[in-house]
């Protein structure tokens, strides 16, 4: 069942957002079945609809689905192992000429959230590898990609269909909330 509001279009039996952020674990063990370019565009329609200071829209994409340069990343990324599994990666960048001075990084970390939540909502699995601040990490991926330089390489997703559903985990901790003053 689908029920339409204005542009907003709610399936029946899709995840809701308050359950898919709640629900959302990072996944490192993939199954061999692909995802298709249909998906990956969804993913990154969620992507583009992140906020962005000052509306700037810095971000720019890799698809990474080949499997040799996916098996080249762990060579100078050495938490990147799950990439030997996982179908693709999207690397998340930023336009160093792009938009307010100071929040390109929030802004593509907006766009890497979204991303992570989308991803779980449609039944895959992701996790979020981190590639920015460390130059051999941004290094490796501009080489590797042949990404400009003025482009910053951010952030780096493996995704993929979850070889297992870990279980959802409760981060809420009252002791971090802090009214008005600490």
């Amino acid at each position: 069942m689908t029920i339409e509001k204005g542009d907003v279009k709610m399936e029946g039996n899709g995840m809701d957002a308050m359950e898919a952020i709640l629900s959302r674990r990072s996944v490192r063990r993939y199954t061999h079945q692909e995802i298709s370019d249909d998906l990956i565009q969804e993913l990154l329609r969620a992507a583009m609809s992140a906020p962005s200071a000052g509306n700037a829209q810095p971000w720019h994409f890799v698809i990474v689905n080949d499997r040799v340069l996916l098996q080249e990343i762990p060579k100078f990324h050495p938490y990147s192992g799950m990439l030997n599994e996982a179908p693709v990666a999207i690397v998340v960048c930023v336009d160093l000429d792009a938009g307010p001075e100071g929040f390109l990084v929030q802004d593509g970390s907006a766009a890497t959230e979204n991303i992570l939540i989308a991803a779980h909502a449609k039944g895959l699995g992701a996790v979020w590898l981190g590639v920015y601040p460390l130059r051999e990490r941004i290094m490796g991926l501009r080489k590797l990609l042949a990404i400009p330089e003025r482009i910053l390489p951010l952030s780096l997703i493996a995704i993929g269909h979850p070889m297992e559903r870990l279980p959802r985990e409760d981060r809420y901790h009252s002791s971090r909330m802090h009214a008005n003053r600490w």
